[in-house]
C-alpha cells in the first residue's frame, strides 16, 4: 500500500520521525549525564532538545495519521497503526509534562522529568517497533511492484517497470536456453 504523503516519490512520515525520535533519545541520554556530572548544562541542552523533539514528533504525527487513514479497515495493518499511532500520542504528552516540569528550573529539572522521559523513551522503542512491522510486514509505505531493480523514484516511471514482477531475483527470471 503505496503512502498517500510524499515528496520526490518517498512517504514523508518515514522520513520525518528519525527526527524526533533521535532529538528525544538525545535529550535522555543528556540527562543520564546531567545525573552522573550534576552540571546542568546537560539537563539545559535535553530541555531544548526536547523542546525540538515534540515539535518534530507532531509534525511527524500529520503525515503518519494521513497515511493511516489510507489504510482499509479491517486489516491487522490498521489495528497496528492504531497503536503505533496512539503509542506515539502518548510518547510526545509524556515528553511534553517532561518539558513543562522543567520550565522553572531547566539545570536542575528534578527527577519526575527524568522518569517521564525514561518512560516516553521506552515506549518510543515499542512504537518504533509498530511501524517498523506496519511497512517491513505489512507493506504499509511501500511502492506497488517494489522490487531490488525498480527505477528511481524521480524516473516517473512505475516500480514494477523493470520487466519482472516484484521480489522476485532476476536469476529466477532468467531464461536457459
Amino acid at each position: 500500500m503505496e503512502s498517500r504523503a510524499k515528496l520526490f516519490g518517498h512517504a514523508i512520515h518515514p522520513v520525518l520521525i528519525v527526527f524526533p525520535l533521535g532529538l528525544l533519545a538525545t535529550s535522555f541520554i543528556f540527562d543520564i549525564i546531567h545525573l552522573l556530572t550534576a552540571n546542568g548544562f546537560w539537563s539545559d541542552l535535553a530541555f531544548w532538545l526536547i523542546a525540538a523533539g515534540v515539535i518534530g514528533g507532531l509534525l511527524a504525527a500529520l503525515f503518519g495519521l494521513i497515511d493511516w487513514l489510507a489504510i482499509p479497515a479491517g486489516t491487522r495493518a490498521k489495528g497496528i497503526g492504531l497503536w503505533h499511532g496512539g503509542g506515539n500520542v502518548v510518547v510526545v504528552l509524556l515528553f511534553v509534562v517532561s518539558w513543562l516540569l522543567r520550565l522553572p528550573a531547566p539545570r536542575n529539572p528534578g527527577p519526575l522529568p527524568f522518569i517521564l522521559s525514561l518512560l516516553g523513551v521506552g515506549l518510543a522503542l515499542v512504537t518504533s517497533w509498530l511501524g517498523g512491522e506496519l511497512v517491513e510486514r505489512l507493506g504499509v509505505g511501500v511502492d506497488a511492484g517494489a522490487n531490488l531493480d525498480a527505477p528511481s523514484s524521480l524516473s516517473g516511471q512505475p516500480a514494477t517497470a523493470s520487466g519482472r514482477p516484484p521480489h522476485v531475483p532476476p536469476e529466477q527470471t532468467r531464461r536457459t536456453t
